[in-house]
């Protein structure tokens, strides 16, 4: 059985793992791989907030309930 947060975490790693390509042509200077670069990134916020959100509910469903 897979971990979830595991799982989230890899699909994080490799999408940083993609973007460095069009981060690194844009530092020198390609306007496309800018845009490339930023769509990612705004792709890279959302999955970590859904990173956060997956970490944040598996916690309170292992709290003990009172």
């Amino acid at each position: 059985m897979s971990n979830p947060v595991l799982d989230k975490w890899n699909e994080l790693k490799t999408l940083v793992e993609s973007l460095e390509h069009d981060v690194s042509k844009n530092a020198n200077g390609t306007a496309a791989a800018g845009v490339r670069a930023r769509k990612g990134l705004r792709l890279l916020q959302a999955k970590s907030k859904e990173l956060v959100k997956l970490t944040i509910d598996l916690d309170k469903d292992e709290k003990p309930k009172d």
